[in-house]
Order: C-alpha cells, then sequence, then structure tokens
C-alpha cells in the first residue's frame, strides 16, 4: 500500500524501527554475541583508531547484522565512525 504522507516523511516509522531492533535481537542471539562482547568490540576498534584520527562518539554506529548477498545471512561487524581529522 502507498503512503502518500509517508512519501515526503524522512523519518522511518516505528513499525520499521522495530522491525530492524528485532533482526539486531536476532543476530546477537544467532552469533551467541552478547551486549558485553559488542561493547569490548567496540571499545577495541576505537582504541585502534584514536591513534591515528579523531572521531565524532556522538555520531558512530557500530553493530552486527547480517549479509544480505546470500540466504545464509552470514554476521558482519559494521561501523559507521565519523572521523573529524587525521592525526599526523
Amino acid at each position: 500500500m502507498f503512503d502518500l504522507f509517508g512519501f515526503f516523511n524522512s523519518k522511518p516509522s516505528t513499525k520499521s524501527i522495530a522491525k530492524e531492533r528485532l533482526k539486531l535481537v536476532l543476530v546477537h542471539d544467532r552469533t551467541n554475541c552478547s551486549p558485553e562482547l559488542l561493547e569490548l568490540l567496540k571499545e577495541d576498534i576505537l582504541n585502534s583508531i584514536s591513534e591515528h584520527v579523531d572521531y565524532d562518539p556522538q555520531n558512530m554506529d557500530i553493530k552486527i547484522t547480517r549479509t544480505r548477498d546470500d540466504e545464509s545471512g552470514k554476521p558482519v561487524l559494521v561501523a559507521s565512525i565519523p572521523i573529524k581529522n587525521m592525526k599526523r
């Protein structure tokens, strides 16, 4: 069904947000990745890159999701970390 008014709305619907969150919970469950492990991974990644760049911690996103290229949906770690500037 086409939602004419939703077409111009740039915010995702609560339904799509909830669906995405559920997918992430399932992926985390299937990969045996606890929230604690994900936090450790984030810390390690940030410690590694902080030697070389200044980053924006407010707008970063690190998560485990699934590949879309095949039926198995292999787990992948996706990091979106805005870089403020490079260190020399």
